[in-house]
């Protein structure tokens, strides 16, 4: 499946790979960086109709999708210099971001490690990796049981998960979604086929979040690195959930903030782009 009226090119990442990045319209450049257990087309309703006012970048990250699926490199550090290497192919140093899932992660990396390119970031329904694992304990935890399943040394989760790949990742397409009806039946076809061909680039990029990530995440917290661009955070009440503060956990990274939670689904895009496409025209005012 592709994205009406985007072409779709193959874009140099970090360190030799290639990304598969959808790329349409006209006008200042805006990438989008799709989640777990998804692809590029997750973006398909936002991105058209952001098309008409910019030049809207869709990738599939490295590991997922039709790009690149090394078998190591899934630091999200590594996941965002693929990013911004494949936008300045496309002849833009600068650009605004919006990231869901492990998509916003990565551009919560990207906006910390190049200032310079990243000038907007829009991050749907996460928190950075060191809160993540910070605000997870006891019982509640078992709302991320794939976290801690994929973060187990390389063998078991791949076999595991390989052992009934449609029912784990269809699992997720099921529980997180208050719409049943926004990811139709070919899409949600698309995302299991996609996620059963990349079973170990998939636990690879989790294992990362709870190794690497969490040192980069750390080293850049001691080193008071903030996110000096303006950010907008749309998210469910997890902090209600849980038993944290969302807004106060977010804000120790970005100063400025404006942070919102919505009654949507954690598929943001596909269940409420209109919310997401109204967040990205303010937040690229600021």
């Amino acid at each position: 499946m592709k994205i009406n009226g985007f072409d779709y090119l193959q874009l140099p990442g970090a360190d030799g790979i290639t990304l598969n990045v959808a790329v349409g319209g006209s006008g200042t450049p805006v990438v989008l960086l799709h989640g777990f257990p998804q692809t590029h087309l997750m973006w398909r309703h936002v991105a058209t109709k952001l098309a008409t006012e910019h030049t809207v970048i869709c990738p599939d990250l490295r590991g997922y999708g039709d790009s690149s699926k090394p078998a190591d490199g899934y630091s999200k550090r590594t996941m965002a210099l693929d990013i911004v290497t494949a936008v300045r192919s496309l002849g833009h140093s600068t650009f605004a971001l919006a990231g869901h899932d492990r998509g916003a992660l990565v551009a919560f990396r990207a906006a910390l490690d190049h200032p310079d390119a990243v000038t907007h970031l829009l991050s749907l329904d996460v928190l950075p990796t060191l809160d993540m694992w910070e605000v997870m304990h006891g019982t509640t935890a078992a709302i991320g049981f794939h976290l801690y399943l994929m973060a187990q040394p390389p063998g078991l989760p791949e076999k595991l998960i390989a052992g009934a790949p449609d029912a784990f990742f269809g699992h997720f397409l099921d529980i997180w979604t208050k719409d049943p009806t926004a990811i139709p039946a070919e899409v949600r076809s698309a995302y299991l086929t996609a996620s059963r061909e990349a079973i170990p680039s998939i636990v690879a990029d989790y294992r990362a979040s709870a190794t690497i990530d969490v040192t980069h995440d750390t080293e850049s917290l001691a080193a008071g690195n903030k996110l000096a661009m303006p950010v907008t955070v749309i998210q469910q009440d997890w902090g209600t959930a849980l038993g944290f503060d969302a807004t106060a956990r977010w804000q120790a990274w970005a100063p400025n903030l404006h942070h919102q939670l919505t009654t949507a689904g954690h598929f943001l895009a596909e269940e409420s782009p209109t919310e997401v496409l109204t967040a990205l025209h303010n937040l690229l005012t600021r």
